[in-house]
């Protein structure tokens, strides 16, 4: 429906935030080249990672509606993944192609990881 959002989990304290026929597109497109691999059998001695696949992919996201002025009630399941408190603050952050909600603390601990990469990483998608 408009105005659907898909949450997900992505990592540890941070979930992702997506519009909804972005985030189907991006899902189906994925499961069907899956799909054509196990019908081809080139995923035959790997039944345990296309198993660990499905039981991630259908607990990984969940739809939801943004309330009023552009409100997000974080779902159970979710909100302990995000590891935030009720009411707890959080930081969102624009990652291009979708809005991320981390845990403050989560938060500066990925930049203190990734933050010295920058300068690479920049030059190499930029070159």
């Amino acid at each position: 429906a408009e105005g659907d959002t898909i949450l997900t989990k992505e990592r540890p304290g941070c979930l992702s935030l997506w519009r909804a026929a972005e985030w189907q597109q991006r899902e189906d497109a994925g499961v069907s080249l899956i799909r054509q691999k196990i019908q081809t059998g080139r995923l035959e001695q790997r039944w345990d990672e296309v198993q660990r696949l499905g039981r991630l992919l259908s607990t990984r996201s969940r739809t939801v509606r943004l309330a009023n002025r552009s409100r997000l009630v974080v779902p159970e399941g979710f909100r302990e993944f995000l590891e935030v408190p009720p009411e707890g603050e959080v930081m969102v952050i624009g990652a291009v192609v979708c809005l991320e909600i981390w845990n403050p603390r989560y938060w500066l601990e990925h930049l203190r990881q990734e933050m010295p990469t920058f300068g690479t990483l920049f030059k190499q998608l930029s070159d």
